[in-house]
């Protein structure tokens, strides 16, 4: 019998905000544990809406989860415990730097099953930090998709309310709205006016 590793899994949950992604987390982490496999969680330290030592749900659903300041924090809270871990969960995972994605490598080859969850896409409608790098690489991808607040129709963007164009701005309901793409409009305030100011580079990480 070959003693060969087999590789583990990149799972992927992305989406607009709204849309249950950390819910969806949450649902394959406690399925995890149910089937008596060892989990950890992690979520970054700039998003600390609900719970400093959880990941939350906007349904109040909740999972243990270790706060990290970047990537390296990550690694150094993950790898000491890393043999008697058997799934990896990261949430908010738009919010970590590109050193993510070989993180998620490693852990692979190593045979972990890696579950990340994140937005796809920023407030301007563009790509959001490591995250298409992660669906590119996943063996799965669950888009998700939220109600529009406008018209009901499933939602696919997340509206920012208000005139901050800046590309961190932590918040949830009355900051943001899910939108679909008929009533999703990009640089506008909440009377719907246009603003002339262009999104920051994508180089810092963005909202949850």
């Amino acid at each position: 019998m070959s003693s060969e590793l087999i590789p583990g899994v990149l799972e992927v949950i992305t989406g607009p905000m709204f849309s249950g992604k950390s819910e969806e987390l949450i649902r394959r982490l406690k399925r995890a544990r149910i089937a008596r496999q060892r989990v950890v969680c992690f979520k970054p330290d700039i998003d600390l809406r609900y719970h400093r030592t959880s990941i939350a749900s906007h349904s109040d659903q909740t999972h243990a989860a270790t706060t990290v300041a970047n990537v390296e924090r990550l690694r150094e809270a993950l790898y000491p415990q890393l043999d008697d871990v058997e799934v990896i969960g990261v949430d908010e995972v738009q919010f970590f730097d590109a050193a993510i994605v070989p993180l998620a490598v490693e852990l692979i080859a190593l045979g972990k099953r890696v579950i990340m969850a994140g937005l796809d896409t920023t407030f301007a409608a563009e790509p959001f930090g490591a995250v298409p790098n992660l669906m590119a690489i996943a063996d799965t991808v669950s888009k998700l998709s939220a109600v529009c607040m406008v018209c009901g129709a499933a939602a696919i963007h997340t509206q920012r309310l208000g005139q901050s164009q800046e590309l961190v701005v932590v918040g949830a309901a009355g900051l943001y709205e899910a939108r679909c793409r008929a009533h999703f409009h990009p640089f506008t305030d909440e009377h719907g006016s246009e603003q002339l100011e262009l999104t920051p580079a994508l180089d810092t990480p963005g909202e949850s």
